[in-house]
């Protein structure tokens, strides 16, 4: 049983960031916080894709001789893909973080929203 748990700690430290960053979006209402919450939680998404994609003792899909097991890229280029969405998509997010400090002075979500419910 212990060896199941410590041979698939991956899987641990994926759930545990996924709970962190579910946990920040969550209870935080500083809307910069979210965004880092919601990169936690995208993080361990990654890591999750990168840890089913493994292949013990596999290699580059190249074919060669000696080699009989060959890891899928498919996983790892997908997650490429999706580093840079994330990585735009943060972007964006933040920009829009800045146009809201503009727009109401503040980034707190309940401040918002009061101010948003006065008008």
């Amino acid at each position: 049983m212990i060896d199941t748990i410590i041979g698939h700690y991956n899987y641990w430290v994926v759930i545990l960031l996924m709970m962190a960053g579910f946990y920040t979006v969550i209870n935080r209402g500083n809307l910069i916080k979210k965004i880092a919450g919601l990169n936690i939680f995208q993080t361990s998404v990654f890591l999750l894709y990168i840890s089913i994609g493994y292949v013990n003792e596999g290699t580059t899909p190249i074919i060669a001789e000696g080699f009989t097991r060959y890891a899928n890229p498919l996983p790892h280029v997908l997650i490429l893909t999706a580093i840079v969405v994330g990585v735009s998509t943060t972007a964006l997010g933040l920009a829009l973080v800045v146009r809201i400090k503009r727009a109401y002075g503040t980034i707190e979500e309940d401040e918002i929203h009061d101010k948003d419910m006065s008008l």
